[in-house]
């Protein structure tokens, strides 16, 4: 932070003195409680703080019961602030909304700054009247304020205690104050200024460090808008990504009420949506009123930023920071300030997004690596030893050697299936959409073909992939698998058919999806092993449908049929 120029308070000093020179010893008795005055001004450095003991100083050095600093604007046509004291919280909240600076007398003070006193400022022409709930005021002094020669905005005094008239006496001293004064908030300003910029690269930071922390990605577009929310001092930080058609849809809010907000789309047509995907910003002064916002959410906010997300010519959505209506707009510097921490916000989620992709590709290599080394590898040794037990088999006499080998035999048939189904899904990309029904009813059957020696015929009858939900599919599936494991290890069939039927109907009239399993071997003994029929019966009826067996496509209805069916 810059240091008090000290030719500053010289000039304050000799200004002061030249105003005092010739004046009345009444005055001159108040140079003391002047120069505590200015002395009191001058400490501290955040800005508000400075602006509200300006005020209480002001008011106490002039004897008035009400004072009040109005900030001019950047564009210097209306007020971008208005500090008050004297006026209670109760009061303030009645009046409502603060002076603009548009109209009236405090309006005809930003374009004249002069020095103004006034006995009855009701009565002056410039005056325009005062609010429902208003205070009582008629005693007026304004007095401009100056930061390095420019004006930074007006010190107004209102009602002279004892009901008499601001002096001459007053307007000096007051003037000298307001000199102090613009010192005072220079310095307040620069430190402020270095504060901003100092949170904002901090807030950058963090951003950065989020990023990249291996987090998820929804998580971190939720970080940008939280960070993004706090630096601007914004009633929300919205963060934004282009939809297929080309507008704008809200995918991370941080604001008090952010459920309201996710999922709500800017339409393509939309100017704004132009204007960010192009790379440019948009600054909206009161967003319930201007034309360009055309989403449900605009009324409920006042001054906006809008700024794309890009970095390297790419644009990868944009940030949004509103403010409540009626909140103070958005300075040149927060404008600069924010732009550059959306470019900086960009970049992070890029550098993030590559991470993933190379954290991602090493661990597709490495899934393929391991799949290499199960299919190449583990199932050759596997169907070795199959085969040297079937040959081992065949030399036994021994009746319990022999039934003691063929399971063993079946056991290894069954985990060279289970280790091709743990291979397909080390192929598959873990972010993979699921694959349709009918494909994966395929899938089923092609890798059942390998311990069967043949492969089962199928059908599809319907919209299976279209009608058939997520959670019944992948049930159906399930009990897919176990019919056709149930056939290898028991049936000893030489013909499967498969039927997937999406245009059944249930006993009770319902729509519903049929899976048959049929083959022609030896059917289900008596007092065989059923707990492989219990889980398809199970996932049946957890879905509100039922499984149940009947006869096979065996010569005389010889084999199993196998149908589980669930509505759709």
């Amino acid at each position: 932070m810059a240091e008090p120029d000290p030719q500053d308070s010289l000039d304050a000093a000799t200004q002061a003195t030249r105003s005092l020179q010739g004046l009345s010893t009444e005055l001159t008795a108040r140079v003391p409680q002047l120069l505590e005055a200015m002395r009191s001004v001058g400490t501290g450095l955040e800005l508000h703080s400075t602006l509200d003991r300006i005020c209480a100083t002001a008011a106490e050095l002039a004897h008035a019961r009400y004072a009040a600093i109005g900030v001019v604007d950047e564009a210097g046509e209306g007020l971008s602030d208005f500090v008050t004291h004297g006026v209670p919280e109760e009061t303030a909240r009645a009046i409502g909304r603060r002076p603009d600076g548009q109209r009236g007398l405090l309006g005809a003070l930003i374009h004249d700054p002069d020095p103004v006193r006034l006995a009855d400022l009701t009565a002056d022409p410039r005056a325009a009247g005062f609010p429902p709930g208003h205070p009582r005021m008629r005693t007026f002094l304004g007095v401009p304020i100056r930061v390095q020669g420019e004006i930074f905005g007006n010190l107004y005094l209102t009602e002279k205690e004892g009901g008499g008239e601001f002096s001459d006496y007053d307007l000096h001293m007051v003037r000298v104050l307001a000199t102090e004064a613009g010192i005072a908030i220079g310095n307040a300003r620069l430190y402020e200024a270095a504060r901003q910029r100092e949170r904002w690269i901090d807030g950058s930071v963090a951003v950065t460090t989020a990023l990249l922390s291996g987090g998820d990605a929804d998580d971190a577009l939720s970080v940008v808008a939280e960070q993004a929310r706090h630096l601007a001092d914004s009633a929300a930080g919205i963060v934004l990504l282009p939809t297929e058609d080309g507008g704008l849809e809200i995918v991370a809010v941080s604001a008090d009420d952010p459920s309201s907000s996710l999922g709500v789309i800017i339409p393509a047509g939309s100017t704004v949506v132009a204007k960010l995907l192009a790379g440019e910003a948009v600054f909206i002064d009161d967003s319930a009123t201007d034309s360009r916002m055309v989403t449900r959410l605009a009324n409920r906010f006042g001054p906006s930023m809008l700024l794309p997300l890009q970095s390297g010519g790419r644009v990868l959505g944009a940030l949004a920071t509103p403010r409540s209506r009626g909140a103070r707009p958005f300075s040149r510097t927060e404008r600069t300030l924010a732009t550059q921490f959306a470019s900086q916000a960009a970049l992070a989620l890029m550098m993030a997004e590559a991470q993933r992709d190379r954290e991602r590709l090493a661990v597709y290599e490495d899934r393929d690596r391991i799949a290499r080394d199960l299919h190449d590898l583990v199932i050759q040794r596997l169907f070795a030893t199959g085969m040297m037990l079937e040959s081992a088999q065949r030399r036994s006499v021994v009746p319990e050697v022999r039934t003691g080998v063929g399971r063993a035999v079946d056991e290894l048939d069954v985990t060279i299936q289970e280790i091709r189904t743990a291979i397909f899904a080390l192929q598959q990309e873990p972010a993979e959409a699921p694959s349709g029904l009918r494909t994966r009813v395929l899938r089923e059957i092609n890798m059942a073909a390998v311990p069967l020696g043949f492969k089962p015929s199928h059908r599809f009858l319907g919209a299976v992939d279209s009608l058939v939900g997520e959670l019944t599919g992948k049930n159906l599936v399930a009990a897919l698998r176990e019919a056709l494991s149930n056939a290898f290890r028991h049936a000893g069939a030489s013909v499967i058919d498969v039927v997937v039927d999406a245009t059944a109907t249930l006993p009770d009239g319902r729509s519903a999806v049929r899976l048959s399993v049929a083959d022609d071997g030896v059917g289900i003994p008596e007092g065989g092993r059923r707990s492989g029929l219990r889980n398809l019966a199970r996932r049946a009826e957890s879905l509100g449908g039922s499984s149940r067996i009947a006869p096979g496509i065996g010569e005389d209805g010889g084999g199993t049929t196998v149908v589980w069916e669930a509505p759709l």
